[in-house]
């Protein structure tokens, strides 16, 4: 529902349009008649977080351009295709001159900077790659920010590390283990001390995109317990938190909602009903696939060394809550993937 109020600044008329999350429109008058939205530049919009985010954006009145090199295709934007209010670039954070060209030229409000290489395997497959993308395209980001420009950061759990005893704050010192992890952690130094933006240290995100990744943990274990029937599970106790991926686009909009509170912040977003061990998601599995064997290999080492349980009082405060459970998200995960053809299968991971 919106509502019209009229204001007059500097002896003009200006029209505002209430929506339910807050001024996100203007006309000056001067304009014919058009009504000027929120415009959120994503970058990395067309990826497995992006692609959710756009359609929940756009179902909140904001315009928003995707600033995507599109490695997986744009198919993961076709569902809001149809909107006027959406705009696509070809470009990479890595380009610049490209990206300065486009922050500052197209009435850009608002950056959400998801782009990135994601991930310890993909880091590490490709180093020189993941250090040019993550941190200087971030860097890039930043340093062309318009000073009205608002900037919310994608920040993971992972730059804990492993924390054997107690949890996680925004003020526990940072332990990555990772080039993914130590890139996201310098990211967010960047941001901070340069244009006091957001950051958002999301849990390890889980449920369906329109573009899919299988390479995330419970994903992953779901599809294996579907394919092969079995799950050989590593280092069973390390302990994860976790957060749908929906969750996730919420947290994004409320992060523009609610910038000027947030500002110069991290916050850790998640769920602390969502901190979990390994072998405790692989039970919630097996609920729903009772046939699934579940083996615990004691001998075997998971590469991935996280291991951590995260405290999410302090985005609670703001009233931030996850809708949605690890059980829900399973049982998604399993009624699309019983279905989905080898082919797409194969477009799922980020290596």
């Amino acid at each position: 529902m919106r509502e019209t109020a009229l204001n007059f600044r500097e002896g003009k008329i200006l029209l505002q349009t209430m929506n339910g999350n807050g001024i996100h429109e203007e006309n000056n008058g001067h304009d014919g008649g058009q009504i000027r939205k929120t415009h959120v530049l994503v970058t990395g919009g067309a990826g497995y977080i992006g692609s959710v985010l756009v359609p929940l954006l756009l179902q909140k009145d904001y315009k928003v351009t995707v600033y995507d090199l599109f490695v997986f295709g744009a198919e993961s934007l076709f569902s809001c295709s149809f909107s006027p209010d959406l705009n696509i670039i070809k470009g990479d954070v890595c380009d610049e001159e490209h990206l300065k060209n486009v922050l500052q030229h197209n009435d850009i409000d608002a950056v959400i900077h998801l782009a990135a290489i994601v991930g310890y395997p993909a880091c590490q497959k490709d180093p020189d790659l993941a250090t040019r993308v993550n941190i200087d395209g971030t860097r890039n980001v930043v340093h062309h920010l318009l000073p009205h420009q608002k900037l919310v950061f994608a920040s993971t759990g992972s730059c804990y590390g492993s924390i054997k005893s107690g949890f996680c704050t925004e003020e526990t010192p940072l332990n990555p283990l990772s080039l993914y992890a130590t890139s996201k952690a310098v990211g967010e130094e960047l941001v901070m001390k340069e244009v006091r933006g957001v950051c958002l240290r999301l849990a390890t995100i889980f449920g369906c995109s329109q573009r899919l990744r299988l390479d995330l943990l419970i994903n992953d274990l779901v599809n294996t317990a579907l394919t092969k029937g079995k799950i050989e599970l590593y280092e069973a106790h390390f302990r994860r938190t976790f957060l749908h991926v929906r969750d996730v686009a919420r947290s994004f909009v409320m992060a523009l909602e609610r910038y000027d509170e947030m500002r110069a912040q991290v916050f850790n977003v998640g769920g602390d009903s969502l901190n979990y061990t390994k072998l405790d998601i692989c039970n919630v599995i097996k609920k729903r696939l009772p046939s699934c064997q579940i083996t615990l290999n004691t001998m075997g080492q998971d590469q991935d060394k996280r291991d951590y349980q995260v405290s999410y009082k302090k985005i609670r405060a703001m009233g931030f809550v996850p809708e949605i459970t690890v059980e829900e998200g399973i049982d998604e995960l399993v009624k699309m993937l019983l279905h989905v053809s080898p082919e797409y299968l194969e477009r799922t991971k980020n290596i």
